[in-house]
């Protein structure tokens, strides 16, 4: 199963590199090599976003308490890691 990341992936190799799209999907070669780029982009957001919880003092604490104010600090914190990944 495909993360967004690998989903991403598969859409710029159909899109702009349309040859080794083919090549890869012809060889059997694309899905092991989609899930390999979702997988590693994965751990790289989980990571990133880790980093950020503790850096901005988003905590467990916090969602128990302010389920509002750590619901609109977590997205502040997602999206822009989306656009580094």
């Amino acid at each position: 199963m495909y993360n967004r990341f690998a989903e991403m992936r598969r859409r710029y190799l159909r899109e702009y590199r349309d040859g080794i799209y083919t090549g890869m999907l012809l060889t059997g070669k694309l899905d092991e090599h989609l899930k390999e780029i979702g997988g590693t982009a994965q751990e790289m957001f989980d990571r990133l976003v880790a980093q950020m919880k503790d850096a901005e003092g988003v905590t467990e604490r916090l969602k128990a308490e302010k389920q509002m104010e750590w619901a609109v600090s977590y997205t502040h914190l997602t999206l822009p890691t989306k656009r580094i990944v």
